[in-house]
């Protein structure tokens, strides 16, 4: 019996009364086509409203791939690639049912109007945990039709785990498999090697203990549709931990003591994971090739920094009062690169922030290693200067400082946390120190596990920071305007508090 047969996948047809076309001998293109033009109606208007949707319009969808797994009984399956007009491709996990029950009926996209699938139900597969059980089992075979897992080790994966999705607000899906995998679902595959599964497989292969195993990567049609990684029972978010800290901060009588000796409460939180940070950077030192920058590419990186700060300023009108000031930052960096300061570039976690890190069992581990997602996958897997990433956890300390201001949670608009002006600016001021507290623990827990002090580099540190300040305000102001005072302020800080 095949591996494929033994874990109940049937490749390329839908389960119908008589499967007669054998559509897994039809080119990849043309059974796509088949398969997934009749449901186009119904899944069009369902995607543009899906939060990893990156368009403002939808354009007309046009097929691009598809395995199907199921029969026997069973419910069907597609993992199924779609391309916009601009060639974005979307990864979609759809079920098919002649009726839903109850409990999927939140998932529901659409009766299938005609075609291999008239009249079925069609909803998101990732709520189903009978299918992500076969989709498990066909990965764990190794291949099914086109779709086939990479594996990262010499084991299979373990089947008969229960699954179930991970209700996290991100640009892509998850699912556990009985607290021992996680499936990673990129909604927006790409084409070529992948930066989060390449980085995984190395810091697997060299056994570092602050990330999570890879165990293999999900592939069809040249495309990288996921991964399957180690779960972490019991660990505790990053930013939802250093948020409650910096809440019961707020409410104490008064500062704590951060005189010498060790650091007590977040700070000692904060300092552990700046030394895992730097661990993990010195694993992927050796994993991947560092480079020492060149005059000539510092110079072109702060320009690059300044062509920023103009659309930024564009587009954020706040801004332009701090512009000038900025731009002497990032001529600074580039001058001191003039000067021969050296400014080493290798692979690293390329979008690290809180939300980033998971706290398990007095310990840190780093995850998502996918980098800016709005990035390009070629240039997110180029070498970057380890400061860019210490320097979005230093933004991110400055964040959880605010969000531990709102009475009901980072997700709200601002309200009004105390009785007066001056109980406001009170609370703003210890916010403040809160973050500044655990900015300075974080980078001596960075040097103490191996990396360079940050302290050394102050004046790039403060330009990579402000890049991303910069970069934060846009954000918010495209999506989130009520939290564009926390980046605003952070560009005054870092601009001396002056305008020129």
């Amino acid at each position: 019996m095949s591996p494929a047969a033994h874990h109940g996948a049937a490749v390329g047809g839908a389960r119908r009364p008589a499967r007669t076309a054998p559509l897994a001998a039809e080119p990849g293109h043309r059974r796509a086509e088949t398969l997934l033009r009749p449901l186009l109606p119904v899944l069009t208007p369902w995607l543009a409203t899906r939060r990893w949707y990156q368009g403002t319009t939808m354009t007309a969808l046009r097929p691009a791939g598809i395995t199907v797994i199921g029969g026997e009984g069973r419910p069907d399956l597609l993992v199924a690639v779609v391309e916009t007009g601009s060639g974005t491709a979307y990864q979609l996990l759809l079920g098919m049912r002649s009726e839903l029950p109850r409990r999927l009926e939140p998932a529901a996209i659409g009766t299938v109007p005609y075609g291999p699938w008239a009249g079925q139900r069609l909803y998101d597969a990732v709520a189903d945990p009978a299918l992500m059980g076969a989709l498990l089992r066909a990965l764990a075979g190794r291949r099914a039709g086109p779709l086939r897992l990479d594996p990262a080790g010499r084991h299979p994966l373990p089947v008969g785990l229960v699954p179930r999705p991970l209700a996290v607000d991100q640009s892509n899906s998850a699912v556990v498999y009985g607290d021992r995998l996680l499936l990673k679902l990129y909604r927006r595959p790409e084409p070529g090697p992948h930066p989060e599964v390449e980085a995984l497989r190395a810091l697997t292969d060299q056994d570092c203990p602050r990330t999570p195993r890879l165990h293999g990567s999900l592939h069809l049609d040249g495309l990288t549709l996921g991964l399957v990684e180690e779960f972490l029972p019991g660990a505790e978010d990053g930013w939802q931990r250093a948020v409650a800290h910096a809440r019961d901060h707020l409410t104490t009588a008064a500062d704590p003591d951060p005189g010498p000796g060790p650091a007590v409460g977040f700070a000692a939180d904060a300092q552990a994971l700046g030394r895992a940070v730097a661990e993990t950077h010195g694993a992927l030192a050796r994993a991947f090739p560092r480079t020492r920058l060149s005059a000539e590419d510092i110079a072109a990186d702060a320009a690059r920094m300044k062509r920023r700060l103009t659309a930024a300023v564009a587009e954020v009108p706040q801004l332009a009062r701090h512009r000038s000031r900025l731009a002497a930052l990032f001529d600074e960096y580039g001058r001191l690169g003039a000067r021969g300061c050296p400014v080493l570039a290798q692979r690293t976690h390329g979008d690290l922030h809180l939300g980033q890190a998971l706290y398990t069992g007095g310990d840190w581990h780093l995850v998502d290693f996918e980098g800016e997602p709005a990035t390009p996958a070629a240039e997110r897997a180029l070498p970057q200067p380890v400061l860019r990433d210490v320097a979005g956890m230093l933004r991110s300390f400055d964040y959880a400082a605010r969000a531990a201001l709102l009475p009901a949670g980072p997700h709200h608009e601002p309200a009004d946390p105390g009785t007066g002006p001056g109980r406001r600016l009170s609370r703003l001021r210890r916010a403040g120190a809160w973050a500044q507290r655990n900015r300075r623990a974080f980078c001596a827990g960075y040097a103490d596990g191996g990396g360079e002090d940050p302290a050394c580099r102050a004046a790039q540190l403060t330009a990579f920071e402000a890049d991303r300040a910069v970069y934060e305000a846009v954000y918010e102001a495209r999506h989130r305007p009520h939290w564009l005072p926390v980046p605003l302020a952070a560009v005054h800080r870092l601009a001396g508090g002056r305008a020129r």
